[in-house]
């Protein structure tokens, strides 16, 4: 059986310790984007959902993760200052945790 090139999942520390052990070249994902999404937006006030609903899903749907960066740092400019605990949650993992969802699987 092949690896999965990525896994997704939320918590369930059991499935991420037994997908190192099988699996070790799998990319993790441990929240999935709807999920993120969500929990930036319960963070925000109401009048500024709308463009930070945008502004996730141009990161999220980046080309690679040169471009979901640079989405990232528009995000962050234009909500870091009012709101930097929401611009934290929506950094991308350097190891590459959260990534971009490829053209694939979109």
């Amino acid at each position: 059986m092949r690896a999965p090139v990525l896994a997704v999942g939320d918590g369930a520390l059991g499935f991420w310790n037994a997908l190192i052990e099988v699996f070790p070249e799998t990319r993790h994902q441990r929240r999935c984007w709807v999920h993120k999404t969500v929990n930036c937006l319960d963070s925000l006030p109401k009048s500024a959902q709308p463009a930070a609903k945008k502004a996730i899903q141009d990161i999220c749907n980046a080309e690679d993760r040169e471009h979901a960066a640079k989405a990232v740092a528009a995000f962050a400019k234009q909500y870091g200052a009012k709101f930097p605990k929401v611009v934290k949650k929506i950094r991308l993992d350097p190891r590459g945790g959260h990534t971009p969802l490829a053209p694939s699987w979109r």
